[in-house]
């Protein structure tokens, strides 16, 4: 499937498309809930992901007055493990040859401010980026455009001229939105046919994402 016009930006989502966090995030929200409710299955969880954890924390609580106590526990258990994270393989070398080639860059995310910058941070991302938008930057979250329409603004660039790449369905969704090409990375899983036909294209790997990204720069 090839692109209409020349891709001069991209815009990553973090989590599942940069860095390996999933399984610390789904780890940290069944210990989360284990105290207020039943074991919610794995892809229940995945499910509900792409948002800030007080969006999405309630409906996995049998009584949503509990959010604040299964957040607090969400957060330690976050912070406490946080060296289970780790970018994919392949990630450096990408996004330096998408600087080579002077490829504007940004991130949107659901993951909040705090915890982004440090993870840039602590493994080397920051300088590639021109602008980063979190989950707690705005007060609409994923699916909605607003975060990808600020970054194209910031970054000066057309939908058009944008590809998006995301591993989750309300990275299709959002980028749909905002007329951006969506690049899914699927990580194996079965994906909804309405969401397969929005996308732009889908993956089954990071790996393979970045091969397709570096194939339409050029």
């Amino acid at each position: 499937m090839s692109r209409t016009a020349p891709t001069t930006a991209v815009v990553f989502d973090l989590d599942g498309t940069l860095v390996d966090s999933l399984p610390l995030v789904l780890q940290a929200i069944t210990h989360a809930i284990e105290p207020f409710g039943p074991v919610r299955p794995t892809m229940e969880i995945f499910a509900r992901l792409g948002g800030p954890p007080e969006r999405f924390m309630p409906g996995l609580l049998n009584d949503p007055r509990d959010t604040p106590a299964a957040l607090a526990r969400m957060e330690r258990f976050h912070r406490e493990n946080h060296q289970m994270i780790r970018p994919f393989g392949g990630v450096g070398v990408v996004l330096e040859k998408l600087r080579t080639r002077g490829i504007a860059l940004g991130i949107w995310t659901g993951r909040d401010r705090e915890t982004t910058d440090w993870l840039m941070h602590h493994h080397g991302l920051t300088p590639y980026f021109s602008t980063v938008v979190c989950g707690d930057d705005l007060p609409s979250h994923k699916p909605d455009p607003a975060g990808l329409s600020e970054i194209l603004v910031r970054l000066g660039v057309s939908p058009g001229e944008t590809l998006y790449v995301g591993d989750a369905d309300v990275d299709v969704l959002g980028g749909v939105a905002c007329q951006v090409d969506t690049l899914l990375i699927r990580h194996s899983r079965e994906v909804d046919a309405d969401i397969r036909a929005k996308s732009w294209r889908t993956v089954d790997s990071p790996v393979e994402a970045y091969e397709v990204v570096l194939a339409c720069v050029g």
